[in-house]
């Protein structure tokens, strides 16, 4: 009993660092940093905007937060606590 829980949870540490890269609509990475001026003056402190990046998903900002347990990607957020993204086009 022990062998198997022991197994069980050996492989599931082998598969916690498992990702799948961020990428963009023709399959490359989608651009990291790199901001735009405007982006940059909105945004609030305390966010890496140096891990910032363009989701062409939803269209706004996420940037790379490392907690102490794992690694999100969280909004990009103004100082008013709005989202910030890029106008979608009608």
């Amino acid at each position: 009993m022990k062998t198997g829980t022991f197994v069980i949870g050996a492989a599931m540490l082998a598969v916690a660092g498992c990702t799948v890269p961020a990428s963009g609509p023709q399959g490359g990475s989608a651009r990291v940093g790199n901001l735009p001026e405007a982006v940059v003056s909105l945004a609030a402190p305390n966010q890496d905007l140096s891990t910032a990046r363009l989701l062409p998903e939803d269209g706004c900002y996420w940037y790379q937060h490392n907690g102490p347990v794992e690694t999100t990607l969280v909004p990009l957020r103004a100082v008013g606590g709005n989202p910030i993204c890029t106008k979608r086009q009608a």
